[in-house]
């Protein structure tokens, strides 16, 4: 990889979240010193941590985009988890309409071709 090249998953992030892991790097990893640093609690430290590590896992994954927004959605907390799903569910619904519709459409053509 080209060092001009910077990963989707590093765009995906904010400048609070980028200074966040500079920070945890530059502490070696440690939680403690980042809670302190941020004067915030361990769990508050982790939380957010684990935040930004769910946002990473969804940019780095191969889904569609559709469905990578709307976990991105959830996770930074700008709709909830249940209207996450709904959302996720209907998109898949459509998604499996169109497959028998297409699949239909495979059953005519072939009687057609196959008849005519």
């Amino acid at each position: 990889m080209s060092i001009y090249v910077v990963p989707q998953w590093i765009k995906s992030l904010n400048n609070d979240e980028l200074l966040f892991i500079k920070k945890f790097i530059l502490v070696s990893g440690s939680l403690k010193d980042i809670s302190s640093q941020y004067s915030i609690s361990y769990p508050t430290a982790r939380k957010r941590l684990d935040k930004i590590i769910q946002k990473v896992k969804v940019d780095d994954s191969d889904e569609e985009p559709y469905i990578a927004f709307i976990k991105q959605l959830a996770i930074d907390e700008k709709i909830d988890l249940e209207s996450a799903k709904l959302l996720i569910d209907a998109i898949e619904m459509i998604r499996e309409d169109k497959n028998h519709e297409i699949y239909y459409f495979n059953i005519y053509i072939n009687y057609y071709w196959n008849f005519n």
